[in-house]
């Protein structure tokens, strides 16, 4: 059984919880609270399972590791099917390429700790910190709009299974409308949102069913 540390809103952690209901991984949850206030993330007992402090870790037999990119990757190695990446080489090359737009370049500016800075170290106040939130995720919506619309070949971006590509995006967007922003500009983005949404992968994974009672 898979040990799962994680937040309910945590996009990603909502990654891994979407990648194991897709491959029917078991796993077991282990909530820890990282809403600023509460802070169980830097508590002593969790940074010994997680120095960086950060969710989501997964325990193995006693094992821990963390980074839901590479947790994805380990999940993909050891339970191989169904398959989180394309059979094409150079598709698996996009769709890694897809995610990692997501998980490198727009969700790490809006994280909790970097909004917590702009807002205890550069006196930005809510509505900066909106802008700034906006912002980084427009740029990277924009080009994934348009690599997504050359893409699509069928119900999902690489046919008619998602990938790691979509287990990146659906997250993205809960955020994004979580902070309120129009995501009209992205229509090819909102279509891919909403058939994910109709897998029941997808659904238990999400903020909503996850959310402390």
């Amino acid at each position: 059984m898979i040990r799962l540390y994680d937040y309910w809103r945590s996009s990603a952690a909502y990654r891994v919880r979407i990648a194991m209901n897709l491959k029917g991984v078991p796993y077991e949850r282990s909530p820890v609270n990282i809403a600023p206030g509460s802070d169980e993330q830097k508590a002593g007992a969790y940074k010994a399972v997680n120095p960086q402090m950060r969710v989501p870790t997964i325990e193995v037999d006693g094992r821990r590791a963390g980074q839901s990119m590479a947790v994805l990757e380990w999940l993909e190695e050891t339970y191989p099917t169904p398959s989180i990446l394309p059979s094409d080489p150079w598709e698996r090359l996009q769709a890694r390429s897809f995610a990692d737009t997501i998980a490198c370049d727009i969700h790490p500016l809006n994280n909790l700790s970097v909004l917590a800075a702009l807002r205890n170290e550069f006196g930005a106040d809510e509505a900066a910190v909106t802008r700034w939130y906006h912002d980084w995720i427009r740029r990277g919506f924009e080009a994934l709009e348009t690599i997504a619309l050359a893409q699509k070949t069928g119900d999902f971006l690489f046919g008619d299974a998602p990938t790691i590509a979509e287990i990146a995006l659906i997250p993205q967007i809960a955020n994004a409308r979580r902070f309120d922003m129009d995501l009209s500009a992205f229509p090819t983005l909102l279509a891919l949102d909403a058939t994910c949404l109709k897998l029941e992968a997808f659904r238990k994974a999400s903020p909503e069913a996850n959310k402390p009672a």
